[in-house]
């Protein structure tokens, strides 16, 4: 596993409000637990009597972070078969949706119909995987047929199921959001697959300062970096915008099933090459940064379209609505509080958050929802319903401590990560100036729930059977500044400056 995943800990957060269930793998096995820290609630919550409940979505284990010994020469092809991985989950949560009436008249049609071709689809491409890697002079792990069963997780059901009082499906605790609203796809939103109503929470019932502060974030201490660089590089004015991931998922068209916003570089695609990105027209000021920074879209489902209603990555994976760019984006590189900071190298790759947080757990979730005039109130899995004149806040702070030789790795993770609780980089690991992203949505109206539904909500887009939770928003980074210009950033947070 990756370092900052082997540490199991939250970097923006110790505590996540109720109603969030995260799904981990551990030991081999498939793990519930479940997170009931709130800051509004006394943190009892009913529990889930699922057997013979409708299912809510799938989860599966996700390959492409357990894989952290890929050889170079093989991870475009290895990367390639993990898009099919998504992209066969994405085929069978359709299928799950589409056939609920069938469902209703067969206790055992997810398995046979829906969970058992899939699991027969992932063998054969984990096959694959493993031939990549050997091919390569790598050696698969042991045993990759094992990550091909996948589990339908329950719509979470009101008390008084079955009157024993224990949790059913071995045990499976689940926090789907709450569905219990009776509907027959169970998931809400307007395309059928979220959000629902326990989604969202007023801010104003969120307390201050309940959260403790990123990893990372400088302040003033003895030995440490205290300047700042910030780069302005626009809020997606060119409504630059792609179902591509050029870190996660190379040369594979909607490898990421969700629309990005980008700002900064303008040649991001599946298929950019590094000499493609250094040589790409930027947005930003400062023409020496031609880094590119993309985060997905938040969409209104307030029952209209976007442009992209039947395209990959819109419509046809379930990403629906209208689409709202920040109307205010800070891009910020702050130090670390105990040393100075070294230079990024060229081509760095950072992927902070985690897209499927919702079934993998919250061991790289990385997310802070607020609402302007209301930033010291900060929730992980919730969005914020914001009083009239306030607007929707998206904090994310990067990873900030990296081997020293590696601009990616196999699982885009274990060349980076967060600081320790005293500031410090841990097994020789190096600070680089943290990149810190501020966005700001003016211009999303309020959600209201009314009879336990959510009128006009606003979600992230996601992969589909991530049910647009608002726990698997994440934030990509691609290091381009030119080496005069990151050396400039450099000495400027090593002094205690804060420039521009």
């Amino acid at each position: 596993m990756g370092r900052n995943t082997r540490k199991r800990r939250m970097p923006l957060a110790t505590k996540v409000t109720a109603g969030a269930a995260a799904l981990a793998l551990g030991g081999g096995g498939l793990v519930w637990a479940n997170f009931y820290a709130s800051a509004h609630e006394d943190g009892d919550h009913h529990r889930t009597k699922s057997r013979g409940a409708q299912v809510a979505t799938i989860n599966c284990p996700d390959v492409g972070q357990k894989l952290t010994k890929v050889p170079r020469q093989a991870r475009r092809g290895v990367a390639k078969e993990l898009a099919l991985l998504d992209r066969q989950i994405t085929d069978a949560y359709t299928r799950l949706a589409e056939t609920r009436q069938a469902q209703a008249g067969d206790a055992g049609y997810v398995d046979n119909a829906i969970l058992g071709p899939l699991k027969s689809k992932r063998t054969a491409t984990l096959d694959r995987i493993g031939i990549n890697i050997n091919r390569a002079g790598g050696t698969a792990p042991r045993d990759l047929g094992r990550f091909a069963r996948c589990q339908g997780v329950p719509v979470e059901q009101p008390d008084g199921g079955d009157g024993d009082g224990q949790d059913q499906d071995n045990g499976q605790d689940q926090g789907d959001g709450g569905q219990d609203n009776g509907q027959d796809q169970g998931n809400g939103g307007q395309a059928g697959n979220g959000p629902v109503a326990d989604d969202f929470i007023d801010i104003e019932d969120v307390q201050p300062n309940s959260r403790n502060l990123p990893n990372g974030l400088a302040a003033n201490g003895d030995g440490g970096s205290t300047g700042s660089f910030t780069t302005e590089c626009g809020t997606n004015e060119n409504a630059l915008r792609n179902s591509d991931n050029v870190i996660a998922a190379p040369g594979v068209s909607n490898g990421a099933q969700h629309q990005h916003d980008y700002v900064g570089n303008q040649a991001n695609n599946a298929f950019a090459s590094d000499e493609d990105l250094a040589n790409g027209e930027t947005t930003c000021q400062n023409q020496g940064d031609r880094s590119t920074y993309f985060w997905p879209v938040l969409r209104i489902q307030d029952g209209t379209q976007d442009i992209d209603q039947d395209q990959p990555g819109g419509g046809q994976d379930g990403n629906v609505g209208k689409i709202v760019a920040p109307t205010e984006v800070d891009l910020k590189f702050v130090g670390n509080r105990t040393s100075d900071v070294v230079a990024m190298p060229r081509a760095l790759r950072i992927i902070t958050g985690d897209a499927k947080s919702f079934t993998n757990g919250l061991n790289n979730a990385n997310t802070a929802w607020s609402c302007t005039g209301f930033e010291d109130r900060q929730v992980t899995d919730k969005y914020p319903i914001c009083p009239e004149g306030s607007g929707v806040v998206r904090t994310t702070n990067f990873q900030s401590c990296w081997d020293g030789q590696n601009t990616d790795s196999a699982n885009h993770r274990t060349h980076m990560d967060f600081v320790e609780a005293d500031g410090t980089c841990s097994n020789g690991f190096q600070a680089v100036p943290q990149l810190q992203v501020r966005l700001v949505y003016d211009n999303i109206p309020a959600p209201r729930i009314e009879n336990g539904q959510v009128v006009n909500p606003f979600a992230l887009d996601s992969f589909p059977e991530q049910l647009h939770k608002p726990i698997t928003d994440h934030n990509d980074f691609i290091n381009f500044f030119d080496e005069d210009l990151m050396n400039e950033m450099v000495d400027c947070i090593n002094s205690g400056q804060d420039c521009q």
